[in-house]
């Protein structure tokens, strides 16, 4: 073997040896170069296969077998909660349900009185639901009986630490408060509320807070069910983008036509990402509790903060751009003054009777006269037209029932007492901002829909002929219907045109509006309710929306004392209530001086959703003798001197009505269209007193007749007979 070649084979070995990192590079260059080439033909394969697979059929290659793509579901149904006293936000909830169940989608109606948050709330996170909540703000803007619990859970777990802020993440809901603006420090507070605390458990608004009004003269749509209405629309056409798995709706500011918005959830993820991951994000911008939400948010457009801006036009651009704000805020004052006028202008000519208020009071027979005002046939005018007896009015003042009037120029009123006998249907208010009706129409109305009321009698077996000829021309008008009759701008006007037809008047008020009683011209007979005799007690019965409640209603009292007509302090007992507050209405009996006090047992009207009164709160008419008794002997001026047993109803009378031995609480009707007759001709200058038209009261209505009230000329006397003697204290 040539010794030079084993040389070079040596020489060669220690070369390769040395260079073998040159070596290793290019060996492992070579094997990258065949794996991108790798990757480009499977890649070219791939397209190639997916355009000559149509689209109906493409699939997922999973685990050695094709499997069909299934649609994603981003909204699997729609949970509607709701919590109502009265029934409105049931009979919403029903209506909404209704729409969505039109978009095909499964639908839950849910009493939350019924629910139990705490085992099936956090359900929700995962279920894909939308969550509608339609919830009432009751008395001092507490929540309704149904709702109480959910909404004391819900603060609750909104403040405990160990929930978290992400407890709810997940669960997509829209709120729907029902209220009334009257109550101006509580209103909605509930639907607030409760868009508050779901938010802070992480929660997601999909659009805004709607609330509803009961107030039709600052409801946003002149009605509450107009306010649901608009908002349920709103509601429905967020659900249908949702259901396409839209994340947000546009704003209308996308560039090139890329609306991110319009992107489903599975297109916009990455690829492993949860479908709801979208939904679960917060929006940075959302705010915790108020009404609008980034649906409402529009996009302002705004010159990028990238963009390079030279030093020399720094001023140029600060100033346009300090013009450009003067000029939008300008601008923006004017276009609020323009609403602001347009919004009073339909304040003005909005109507205090909605349709649906048309119809509930319809329903409850009532005949609606204009806008405002009301007229129904009183059951003893049919009780006096079959000779079966008077109301305690007759009894008392010598009203003859069947020729009585029951009507009023203004359904509204300002308290929402504990047992209104109307079950609240009225609306209420504190001040007259509705659309309003001259009184010559009301009255001329009134009339007549009374007389059509009571021609339904005639040729009824019972009814007595002469009476029903005599009821056909109106002598009383008792403004006593409903709602608060002072509150009318023109009642002064209405009672003169009652008075010009010699029909007497007899005014109710809930002690509410002092300056009107100040301002009242001479009325036959005028009426102060005092439900209570506290503060708290006044509050907690009759409800009021004034919060100087107390106040107004002590203004009342004394403006009553001022007054030289008859004045009457109408006391209305509810037990377990206002029954042993004796010393307090012993000094608001001094504080107006009234000429009688009507005490009467509540009437229970039955069962009402607006109300907590039962039969366990009617005082037996032993109870009403019993207190009318302890109260007369802490006022000295005053005695008991009649009573109506029937009504469970007793009158006090101030011992100046009490001539000799015989009481004159009635009155002289005739005498009394005399004096008021002379009062407007001389314009006011003379005056006339309560003595000047009393009449002597007849024995049978006296307190502690064997009678009970009851006129012997009637047939149900007659019949009642009766023996038990209850007249002595």
């Amino acid at each position: 073997m040539d010794p030079s070649l084993d040389m070079w084979d040596f020489s060669s070995l220690i070369s390769l040896w040395i260079n073998r990192f040159y070596i290793y590079l290019g060996f492992a260059f070579g094997f990258s170069l065949w794996i991108c080439f790798q990757i480009v033909i499977r890649k070219q394969n791939k397209n190639s296969q997916e355009k000559t697979v149509p689209k109906a059929s493409r699939d997922l290659m999973t685990n050695g077998y094709i499997s069909l793509q299934k649609k994603e579901v981003f909204v699997s149904g729609v949970k509607i909660f709701y919590g109502s006293q009265t029934g409105t936000a049931k009979g919403f909830a029903t209506v909404l349900a209704e729409a969505v169940s039109s978009l095909g989608l499964p639908v839950a109606l849910i009493n939350l009185k019924e629910y139990d948050p705490d085992d099936h709330l956090v359900e929700e996170v995962t279920s894909k639901n939308v969550s509608a909540f339609l919830v009432a703000t009751y008395t001092d803007g507490r929540p309704t009986e149904s709702a109480e619990w959910f909404c004391r859970w819900l603060e609750e777990a909104a403040n405990d630490f160990r929930f978290g802020k992400t407890y709810l993440k997940g669960v997509r809901y829209a709120v729907f408060g029902l209220g009334n603006s009257a109550y101006v420090s509580h209103f909605n507070k509930v639907g607030k509320d409760v868009d508050k605390w779901l938010w802070m458990l992480g929660a997601h608004r999909v659009m805004s807070r709607g609330e509803g009004d009961c107030n039709v003269v600052k409801s946003k749509h002149g009605s509450i069910e107009a306010d649901f209405t608009a908002w349920k629309a709103r509601f429905i056409s967020r659900l249908q983008a949702l259901c396409k798995g839209e994340r947000k709706p546009c704003g209308g500011n996308c560039k090139k036509g890329k609306c991110e918005s319009n992107q489903h959830g599975s297109e916009a993820m990455e690829p492993g990402s949860h479908a709801q991951e979208g939904f679960h994000q917060r929006d940075a911008e959302e705010e915790p509790f108020g009404s609008t939400s980034e649906e409402e948010s529009g996009t302002e457009d705004h010159q990028s903060l990238k963009s390079v801006i030279d030093v020399e036009d720094l001023g140029k651009i600060m100033d346009r751009m300090k013009k450009e704000k003067r000029e939008k805020e300008r601008q923006e004052g004017e276009t609020s003054l323009i609403r602001s006028t347009v919004k009073n202008e339909a304040s003005e000519r909005r109507a205090m009777i909605t349709p649906a208020l048309r119809e509930a009071l319809t329903k409850q027979g009532y005949q609606l006269i204009g806008s405002h005002s009301g007229v129904k046939l009183c059951r003893w005018t049919k009780s006096m037209l079959r000779g079966r007896g008077g109301c305690y009015k007759h009894t008392f003042y010598g009203i003859e029932s069947h020729r009585c009037m029951e009507t009023t120029p203004s359904l509204a009123c300002a308290n929402k007492c504990v047992f209104c006998w109307r079950h609240h249907t009225n609306p209420v208010g504190t001040e007259w901002r509705w659309k309003m009706d001259q009184p010559e129409m009301i009255l001329k109305e009134a009339i007549e829909n009374h007389q059509n009321m009571m021609k339904q009698f005639r040729g009824v077996p019972g009814v007595r002929e002469e009476r029903f000829e005599e009821g056909m021309t109106v002598k009383h008008c008792a403004l006593s219907l409903v709602g608060e009759p002072i509150m009318y701008p023109e009642i002064n006007r209405f009672l003169k045109l009652l008075h010009e037809r010699k029909i007497s008047s007899f005014l109710v008020t809930n002690a509410q509006f002092p300056a009107e009683i100040r301002n009242l011209k001479p009325v036959t007979q005028l009426y102060v309710s005092v439900d209570a005799s506290t503060k708290e007690s006044l509050k907690k019965i009759d409800r009021p929306l004034f919060k100087d409640f107390w106040q107004r209603f002590l203004d009342s009292l004394k403006a009553l004392a001022a007054k030289q007509q008859r004045t009457v302090y109408r006391l209305t007992l509810v037990k377990a209530w206002n029954v042993d507050e004796l010393q307090a209405y012993a000094k608001l009996v001094s504080l107006g001086n009234p000429d009688f006090i009507e005490v009467k047992g509540v009437t229970y009207c039955g069962e009402s959703s607006a109300s907590s009164l039962t039969m366990a709160n009617v005082p037996w008419h032993e109870e009403v003798v019993r207190f009318v008794c302890e109260l007369v002997d802490l006022i000295p001026d005053y005695e008991i001197a009649c009573e109506h047993e029937h009504s469970n109803c007793l009158l006090i009378a101030h011992k100046k009505f009490k001539i000799g031995r015989e009481w004159w609480t009635w009155i002289d009707y005739s005498r009394f269209q005399e004096l008021v007759q002379e009062y407007e001709d001389t314009g006011g200058s003379r005056t006339f007193s309560a003595k000047d038209y009393m009449a002597r009261t007849p024995h049978w209505a006296l307190f502690g007749a064997s009678e009970r009230g009851f006129d012997p000329k009637d047939t149900r006397y007659q019949r009642k007979n009766k023996s038990k003697d209850i007249s002595g204290c």
